[in-house]
């Protein structure tokens, strides 16, 4: 007798799922198209031939991926039930490639080594502890990078060639968890490394390989808080190229002289951030990205000149992972826009000639149907124009049309048009529009406005909150009676907190990976991230910091809390512990409201594997046709 087809989805074994009301089968196959996206990222430029390894996903799981050449077939070299984390291959033979993976979404990484020889995966650290994938020496004997081990809250750093995992070594110790290595200098003597202390500041530290000594390269200038996000040593090894806010609202581009400690900008007629760099082998080209309205604008520059050479133009979207192959001819990086997932492209800098590497799937939609970000602005209490980015449903949805409010986490985050993947369901098929503000606390908007929200500041950024629902209401195209408010990390916490604040201007709130309650945050989060997230959010060791941040923890509020609720956490979750969704979901049921909860036994900060994916694909869509569109 012929099986009979399931009636439902259910939840697999890794899954809890409360409150959740049965999934129908014809659910799924509705949005199945949805769910079959997929995305390609550069890993690493074979360093002789023309080829690279990315990362892309077959399985479930992002795995690693060798392309011979441009739209080649992508032919997978590592299969682990979790995803893998980047690769990057030896800089000279390219005999092996090293790799991270956690498990389960802990980010407690591990480091690896694949030999292309055998196909033998060797575990180069300790197997317990926080570790970061590290840095290539130019002479592709060693890797310097950062592990928990010692303490379990201080980032040291560790030296190791990768083809002896018995020469691993700690190179130095420090004290906290935002220390990263930056690069090798050109003799690889010497290692540049960020100490980072928040996001608004931050200092460079030059380390002697042989002694492990360091050298404070950028003390504090009288009053002035700076902030260093990226630095690369010049081909002659004299001076640093470094992305910095020195003396700006913005982040520059500019050349450090070791000598003459003077800064040289480069980037002055840029009125925007600057974000990724890379110099090319030779030193003579050094690439770089610009956040120029939230969309990512490559950069070419002659550093013999100082002079900027023409590009072809890029589609609108972002560029990311700038990777130059060693021939200095081929820039590499990932881009990704509204209507294309993110793919592996290269230019040729000598022809200006662009030459994508990966075509992803799409699920078979036509994505250039898919509606573009339409930039929006409103005033919040104070004055101050907060703004976000508006898909709108297609026309033939007519009437008024609910609306999605989904803030980003970080909070130093910011949104930017992307590509929406599976959220362009709640478009194109719901008709819902989606709305993603970046209130004030988030980046690219310059250095003040990154701090608005700190500390006692806290709640500022949730009346930003308020006066959108305010400009929602002015817009005809738009339904101020059917919102809901989701968020995922800090944008989680927003969303509780616009349900306790906003409760009777919403319809419902998704809290993903969220925070609940600052002071059990910051007590449970991970050691070597808790006073980096004191400088945010305030000390809660301090009395009367630790009242305020209890005053306005959305569980101390979760009596107003009116409308239903959907919390999604995942057990591992080493930034937010799941604690934090089991006590939001435990109070607000005791307050009679329903609320719905996915929580992974196999997952971390937020959702990876494919089939946890989609199953909270298929709840949340159940979620807002419940408590968005009934009328």
């Amino acid at each position: 007798m012929p099986a009979i087809p399931a009636t439902e989805i259910r939840p697999n074994d890794n899954l809890i799922a409360e409150g959740i009301p049965p999934i129908s089968a014809s659910l799924a196959e509705t949005v199945d198209r949805y769910t079959e996206f997929r995305a390609a990222s550069l890993a690493s430029w074979h360093p002789i031939e023309r080829e690279m390894l990315i990362s892309t996903r077959f399985g479930d799981t992002a795995q690693v991926h060798q392309v011979a050449f441009p739209l080649a077939s992508r032919k997978q070299l590592t299969f682990f039930p979790e995803r893998v984390s980047g690769a990057s291959y030896q800089p000279i033979q390219a005999d092996f490639f090293v790799f991270s993976k956690d498990i389960g979404g802990n980010e407690f990484s591990q480091n690896y080594r694949y030999d292309f020889a055998t196909g033998t995966v060797t575990l180069l650290t300790d197997g317990t502890s926080k570790n970061s994938r590290g840095i290539w020496s130019h002479a592709g004997t060693q890797m310097v990078y950062t592990s928990t081990r010692r303490s379990g809250a201080d980032s040291d750093f560790y030296l190791i060639d990768p083809s002896q995992p018995e020469s691993d070594r700690l190179f130095a110790q420090v004290e906290g968890g935002g220390w990263f290595p930056l690069g090798w200098s050109p003799d690889d003597r010497q290692i540049i490394a960020m100490e980072y202390v928040s996001i608004n500041e931050t200092y460079l530290w030059l380390y002697d390989v042989a002694t492990g000594d360091k050298t404070l390269l950028t003390p504090k200038q009288n009053s002035e808080i700076v902030s260093y996000q990226a630095a690369v040593f010049s081909k002659d090894g004299r001076g640093l190229y470094v992305v910095s806010d020195r003396d700006s609202e913005f982040l520059r581009l500019a050349y450090f002289d070791f000598e003459t400690q003077h800064y040289t900008y480069l980037t002055n007629h840029i009125p925007w951030d600057i974000e990724d760099i890379e110099l090319s082998d030779d030193g003579k080209l050094l690439a770089f990205t610009a956040n120029e309205a939230g969309a990512s604008v490559l950069h070419l520059l002659d550093t013999a000149t100082g002079e900027e050479r023409s590009l072809p133009p890029l589609p609108v979207g972002q560029v990311f992972g700038l990777n130059w192959h060693r021939n200095n001819q081929d820039l590499g990086f990932t881009l990704i826009s509204a209507r294309s997932t993110a793919d592996v492209y290269s230019l040729d800098v000598t022809t200006g000639v662009v030459e994508r590497w990966t075509e992803s799937e799409t699920g078979g939609l036509n994505t250039e149907s898919f509606p573009e970000a339409e930039l929006v602005r409103w005033q919040s209490f104070d004055d101050r124009t907060i703004s976000g980015f508006l898909y709108r449903p297609p026309a033939r949805f007519v009437g008024k049309r609910p609306v999605i409010i989904n803030i980003h986490g970080g909070p130093e985050g910011q949104f930017r048009p992307t590509f929406l993947g599976r959220s362009n369901y709640y478009l194109n098929e719901l008709g819902v529009a989606l709305l993603y503000p970046n209130v004030r606390g988030s980046s690219g908007y310059g250095k003040t406005f990154l701090q608005l929200d700190n500390g006692y500041l806290r709640e500022d950024s949730v009346k930003d909150i308020e006066a959108l629902l305010d400009w929602i209401a002015t817009q005809p195209d738009l339904d101020s009676d059917r919102i809901l408010v989701t968020g995922g990390s800090y944008g989680g916490y927003m969303s509780l907190a616009v349900a306790t604040h906003y409760g009777d201007r919403i319809r419902a709130s998704i809290d993903i990976v969220g925070i609940s309650n600052f002071v059990t945050f910051l007590e449970k989060t991970e050691g070597y991230r808790r006073d980096l997230r004191r400088v945010e959010y305030g000390d809660e060791r301090d009395p009367e910091m630790r009242q305020f941040l209890l005053t306005i923890s959305p569980i101390n509020n979760a009596h107003r809390i009116q409308k239903p609720l959907f919390v999604i956490h995942g057990q591992n979750d080493p930034r937010v512990p799941l604690y934090e969704a089991e006590q939001i979901v435990s109070t607000v049921r005791q307050n009679g409201i329903p609320v719905w909860y996915l929580m992974a036994k196999d997952e971390g900060h937020g959702f990876s594997k494919k089939k946890n994916v989609d199953f909270q694909f298929y709840a949340t869509i159940q979620f807002v046709q419940e408590h968005l569109l009934k009328t």
